[in-house]
């Protein structure tokens, strides 16, 4: 099971790992049982972080934590959330060219549009909130991956291969055991987190919903900016419900 660690911290951050782990498919089934762990532990980067640059300016010391933000996760999910802006759009409701444009490696005027939307939202959010987010620097990393853990667990693969092919097979039990440390860390968090793990549930629905209809399940890619809006969504609502 630890090698399952070692291969969700290589994948879901840019944290080294022995590369070797990567070719133990086992290993890679195991890993998404690990994902609200990573999670956790991007959390806790980005909350040490924010406690370091607490004198600085606010919107100063949002701008470094979004950029080690970013930094840390390698973008990964942020790619997924263009490709996926790109592919609904142009993909007028077609399957077949939803998936074909999210394997085109260009970036178009809808997936540039969303990120620059997204980081905006994101760092307002940080530059809004006391601490330069406080708790819900822990909790949006967290949410974000337990929402992926969870696509996968409830939800077809769309393709037949891919990223996410290799994570059918992860073991149910030890999935939905990270997914519930998940929600009992939200309410530990009280009214705020509470607020964040409801909107974060609408979301999943919908965008699963979404999913399910244009391309009968979910992708590597659609997952990646499920995870991107819901760590946007838990910032926002944790300082809304202030």
């Amino acid at each position: 099971m630890m090698r399952g660690l070692l291969v969700a911290l290589g994948f879901l951050t840019r944290v080294p790992v022995p590369p070797a782990v990567f070719d133990d498919t086992r290993a890679s089934g195991q890993s998404l049982a690990w994902y609200s762990t990573v999670g956790a532990m991007v959390g806790a980067l980005l909350w040490l972080l924010a406690q370091l640059l607490h004198a600085w300016p606010p919107l100063l010391s949002s701008a470094v934590i979004l950029i080690g933000w970013i930094g840390i996760t390698g973008a990964l999910h942020l790619d997924g959330l263009a490709d996926s802006a790109d592919a609904w759009i142009g993909g007028i409701g077609s399957r077949e060219r939803t998936l074909d444009i999210m394997k085109d490696p260009r970036c178009g005027p809808a997936g540039v549009v969303a990120l620059i939307a997204l980081l905006l939202l994101k760092f307002a959010a940080l530059a809004s909130a006391p601490a330069n987010g406080g708790l819900a620097l822990l909790l949006a990393p967290v949410l974000g991956r337990a929402v992926l853990t969870l696509a996968f667990v409830t939800t077809p693969y769309a393709r037949s291969q891919g990223l996410g092919s290799a994570l059918r097979d992860a073991p149910r039990g030890a999935c939905w055991l990270g997914i519930a440390v998940a929600g009992i860390l939200s309410l530990a968090c009280g009214w705020r987190g509470l607020a964040a793990l409801a909107v974060v549930a609408i979301v999943f629905v919908l965008w699963r919903r979404a999913c399910m209809r244009r391309l009968g399940g979910f992708t590597g890619d659609t997952c990646g900016a499920l995870a991107e809006i819901t760590e946007a969504v838990v910032l926002v609502a944790m300082l809304v419900a202030t």
